[in-house]
């Protein structure tokens, strides 16, 4: 199996065994850039239980994962598998109020804002 296989496959490990992950520069108690804070601290502010996953721990998965989503950036977020966007997109769905539709519909609680 090619590094790349492997490192989808624990992408895919990681996304099934919790519902909301966000992939990182840093970690949820220290982001290592401010787009990564801006979102740690969105989904923060939601009351959301998140996996933080730092990518700069891993060049594997820094270098991987931007083919699993296809998407070129970091933070990229992830609720029940399904890839969100990153820091710009989920700042603009949590303003419009459709970030905190879009976690009810998929049935995660969020706090009242």
């Amino acid at each position: 199996m090619s590094e790349k296989e492997q490192t989808f496959e624990r992408i895919r490990e990681e996304l099934a065994a919790n519902d909301v992950v966000l992939f990182m520069k840093g970690t949820p108690v220290f982001p290592q850039c401010g787009f990564s804070a801006l979102t740690v601290q969105v989904l923060s502010h939601l009351g959301l239980k998140f996996k933080g996953v730092d990518i700069l721990a891993d060049p594997a998965l820094r270098t991987h994962l931007k083919e699993f989503s296809d998407w070129p950036t970091f933070p990229q977020l992830y609720v029940k598998g399904e890839f969100v966007g990153g820091c710009d997109i989920v700042k603009e769905m949590y303003q419009s109020g459709e970030l905190q539709q879009f976690l009810a519909e998929k049935g995660i609680a969020v706090q009242a804002a």
